[in-house]
C-alpha cells in the first residue's frame, strides 16, 4: 500500500444511500503542508503526515504522534512499520536530511535506516519487493538499507507500488507512468487522464488518481481505461486507498481544505476534518 503526496471541492452531495457522514473534529492540532496520508486497517483513524510531524485523526479526537519532523515522503512498509524522508525539526536529534527513518511504535519514534544526510525522498512507496523513492533520481532497495539507481522518463509527483510490488504508477507532467517490473522499466498510459496522485488498491487491478484541479479518477482494469468520480472542491495534497475494518476499501484524499474520505468508489466524499 502506498501513502501518496504532492508538494505544490465541490463535494458531491449526500443521497439517502450515501453512507453517514463521519464525526467532524474540531479543536485539533494544527498540521502544516500535508504530504502523505493512510488510513488505519483497524479501526476508522487516519494517519497524515505533514511538514511538522505525524497527526492521528479519529472520531475520539486529533493528536500529534511524532516529533516535529518535516515528513515530506510517508509509506506504510508492513503493518505496524511506517517509513518516512524529509527534514528534522529544530528539536529532533535526526540527520539533515533524514534519508530513510523508520517508526515501529506509529510513528512515535524514528530510527535512521540509510541515506543520511544524502535523500529527501519526495515520492515514496513501498511493498513486500521493497522501496522505492525519488530525491532528484530514482532510487530502490529491497531492504531499506542498499540502494540502487534506476531511470525513469520524468520526475514523478508521486509513486505507487501494487500489493506484490511488481507494478508501479508514477504520476508526472508527461502523463500517468505505469512498470511491470518494480520500477526497472516505465511506459505511458495510452488515454490515462493527466494525474497528481494515484494508488493502488489491495487487488492489484483498482487504481484511484486525483488530477490537479480536484477530479477524482477510477481504474477497474489494471489503469488501460478511467472513469471520472466525484470532483473535490480544492487541490489534492495527498491520497490513499486503504481497507476498512471490514474488508471493505475507503478513499482518502487531503486537499488544501480538507481530509475528506469516499466509501462508495469515489463517487461522493464527506468531510473527516476542515482547516
Amino acid at each position: 500500500m502506498a501513502v501518496l503526496s504532492a508538494c505544490t471541492t465541490a463535494y458531491s452531495g449526500e443521497t439517502a444511500s450515501s453512507p453517514p457522514a463521519p464525526h467532524l473534529l474540531t479543536d485539533s492540532p494544527r498540521f502544516d503542508h500535508v504530504h502523505g496520508v493512510v488510513g488505519e486497517a483497524d479501526s476508522d483513524a487516519v494517519l497524515v503526515a505533514a511538514h511538522n510531524g505525524l497527526f492521528r485523526l479519529s472520531p475520539d479526537g486529533d493528536v500529534q504522534v511524532s516529533p516535529a519532523i518535516d515528513l515530506m515522503g510517508f509509506a506504510v512498509a508492513a503493518p505496524g512499520r511506517l517509513l518516512a524522508s524529509g527534514h528534522p525539526g529544530p528539536d529532533v536529534d535526526l540527520p539533515q536530511p533524514v534519508g530513510l527513518i523508520e517508526s515501529t511504535d506509529q510513528g512515535r519514534s524514528w530510527q535512521p535506516l540509510s541515506r543520511q544526510g544524502q535523500s529527501d525522498f519526495h515520492a515514496l512507496t513501498a511493498s513486500p519487493a521493497g522501496v522505492l523513492g525519488y530525491d532528484g533520481t530514482l532510487q530502490r532497495s529491497a531492504d531499506g538499507l542498499s540502494w540502487e539507481r534506476l531511470e525513469i522518463p520524468a520526475e514523478p509527483a508521486s509513486l505507487s507500488a501494487g500489493p506484490d510490488g511488481s507494478q508501479v504508477l508514477a504520476t508526472t507532467e508527461q502523463g500517468l507512468l505505469h512498470s511491470t517490473d518494480a520500477g526497472s522499466t516505465w511506459a505511458l498510459v495510452p488515454g490515462a487522464p493527466l494525474l497528481q496522485l494515484v494508488d493502488w488498491s489491495v487487488d492489484g487491478l483498482t487504481a484511484v488518481g486525483v488530477d490537479p484541479d480536484g477530479l477524482v479518477w477510477t481504474s477497474q482494469d489494471g489503469v488501460r481505461a478511467w472513469q471520472r468520480a466525484a470532483q473535490l472542491d480544492a487541490p489534492p495534497m495527498a491520497m490513499d486507498v486503504a481497507t476498512t475494518t471490514d474488508g471493505g476499501s475507503r478513499i482518502l484524499v487531503v486537499t488544501s481544505r480538507a481530509a475528506t474520505e469516499s466509501r462508495d468508489g469515489g463517487q461522493t466524499f464527506s468531510e473527516l476534518r476542515r482547516d
